[in-house]
C-alpha cells in the first residue's frame, strides 16, 4: 500500500524532507477564512470584521486587549449563540485538511456537534458530538494518545485524520443548547493541493442505544454503499449490571455477507487490544481503554468506559457495503451468558467513495444528553 501523498501536503518522518507546491493555510478565530496575510486583524475599536459578523460574532470592545491594540489576540474564541449553527470553515478545493485542534468547556461536549461536507453535498460525511468524536464521550476530559486522536491536559481536542476534497469543504458546529457557548477555541490546519484519483473521503457516524433492546447486537455502522475501509472505533459504554460486562464479539459485515460476518472477533476487551476483563486503564497509539474503573472494583452498575481501536496499521477494506455490530455479554448464573442492556454510543470512522448514504436520523439534544 503506498502511502498518502497529497502532492508531498501530508509529511512523515520518511518524506519530511521533501519539497512541495501545497500552500498551508490555518483557519482560526483570528482569521475565519484562513485567508493568506489576514491573520490577527481583528479590531480592538468594536468594528467587527464582515467574516467574523457571518459567524454571528459581536464586538469584542473591553476584553483584555483593550490596552495593546490590533494584533493583540483581540478575538482567540468564538461565542456561539443558543440552538444555532456555526460554519467553521466555507472554503474551496483541492485541499486536505491534516490537523483540527478544538477546545471548550466539558460541560458542553455532548451539547455541540461537529458535522463536516464534502464537495458541497447536502448531507454531511461527519456527524458527531465533538466529545465523542475525540474519543471523550462521558462529558468529562480524558487524555488520549493515540496517533489519529490525542485529548492533551486540560481538553486540548486533535484529530489527525487526513481529510481530502476536491471542490470543496464546510465543517459546522451546532449548539445545541438553549445558551450561548462561550470560549469556543478551534484551529482547522490544511494544504491547498492537488488530489489524487484514488484518495478517498473521510467519514465519522455516531450512534446511542439508551438501553439496548435485549438479545439485540450494537450496531456501530450499517446502510454504507460504495467502496471504502473502516479506520476506527470509539465507544462509550455505562454498565447497567453486576459483573463483567464486555464479552461480546466485534463483528464485521463485508460486500453482501447476511447472517453471518467475515470478521469475527472473540470479545469486547480483545477488539481494543486489552485481556482478561481490563484489569488496569492504557491509551496506546492505536487501540486504548483509558477511561473506567478497570478490574473487578469496576464490574458494577453505573461504571462508564471509554475504548477506541484504530485500523491504521489494518485498514478494513470493503467493495461495496459494510455492516459493523458489537455485541454486548455479561455472565448469570450457572456460568451462562447475559445479553445486556446497557447505555452505549459510539463513533464509526471510515473513508470511502462519494457520496455516502444518508446516516441514520441524528439523537435529539434529551437523547444525547449524559445524566
Amino acid at each position: 500500500m503506498k502511502p498518502l501523498s497529497f502532492n508531498g501536503a501530508h509529511m512523515n518522518l520518511g518524506n519530511l524532507m521533501k519539497l512541495s507546491r501545497a500552500r498551508t493555510r490555518s483557519i482560526t478565530a483570528e482569521n475565519v477564512n484562513g485567508e493568506k496575510g489576514r491573520g490577527g486583524m481583528a479590531d480592538p475599536s468594536g468594528t467587527i470584521q464582515p467574516e467574523a459578523a457571518k459567524l454571528g460574532q459581536q464586538s469584542s470592545v473591553g476584553a483584555a486587549h483593550r490596552e495593546l491594540g490590533r494584533g493583540w489576540k483581540v478575538r482567540p474564541c468564538l461565542t456561539l449563540a443558543p440552538s444555532s449553527t456555526t460554519k467553521i470553515m466555507d472554503v474551496d478545493g483541492p485541499g486536505v485538511i491534516q490537523h483540527i485542534w478544538i477546545t471548550v468547556d466539558e460541560k458542553h461536549l455532548r451539547n455541540l456537534v461537529l458535522r463536516v461536507y464534502w464537495d458541497g453535498a447536502k448531507l454531511p460525511s461527519v456527524e458527531v458530538p465533538i466529545g465523542d468524536f475525540f474519543c471523550n464521550g462521558w462529558k468529562r476530559r480524558v487524555t488520549i494518545l493515540s496517533l489519529p486522536i490525542n485529548s492533551n491536559p486540560y481538553g486540548g481536542f486533535n484529530c489527525y485524520f487526513p481529510m481530502p476534497f476536491r471542490r470543496h469543504a464546510t465543517i459546522t458546529v451546532e449548539n445545541l443548547a438553549p445558551a450561548e457557548v462561550g470560549g469556543f477555541f478551534y484551529a482547522i490546519n490544511y494544504a491547498e493541493t492537488a488530489i489524487d484519483e484514488d484518495d478517498a473521503y473521510f467519514h465519522a457516524q455516531f450512534r446511542r442505544s439508551n438501553p439496548l433492546p435485549y438479545k439485540e447486537d450494537y450496531v456501530i455502522l450499517d446502510a454504507v454503499k460504495g467502496a471504502g475501509h473502516y479506520v476506527g472505533t470509539y465507544m462509550a459504554w455505562q454498565q447497567n449490571n453486576l459483573g463483567w460486562w464486555g464479552e461480546g464479539e466485534f463483528k464485521v459485515f463485508l460486500d453482501g455477507d447476511k447472517e453471518f460476518p467475515t470478521i469475527c472477533g472473540t470479545g469486547t476487551e480483545d477488539y481494543f487490544g486489552g485481556a482478561w476483563c481490563f484489569s488496569q486503564n492504557y491509551t496506546a497509539p492505536f487501540m486504548g481503554y483509558p477511561e473506567g474503573v478497570a478490574g473487578h472494583e469496576g464490574n458494577k452498575p453505573g461504571n462508564r468506559n471509554g475504548m477506541y481501536r484504530f485500523h491504521v496499521m489494518d485498514p478494513i477494506r470493503f467493495a461495496k457495503d459494510i455492516r459493523v455490530t458489537m455485541q454486548a455479554l455479561g455472565w448469570r448464573s450457572e456460568g451462562r451468558y447475559l445479553p445486556l442492556q446497557d447505555d452505549i454510543s459510539s463513533v464509526a470512522y471510515w473513508y470511502q467513495t462519494h457520496p455516502a448514504a444518508p446516516f441514520p436520523p441524528f439523537p435529539s439534544r434529551d437523547a444525547l444528553e449524559i445524566i
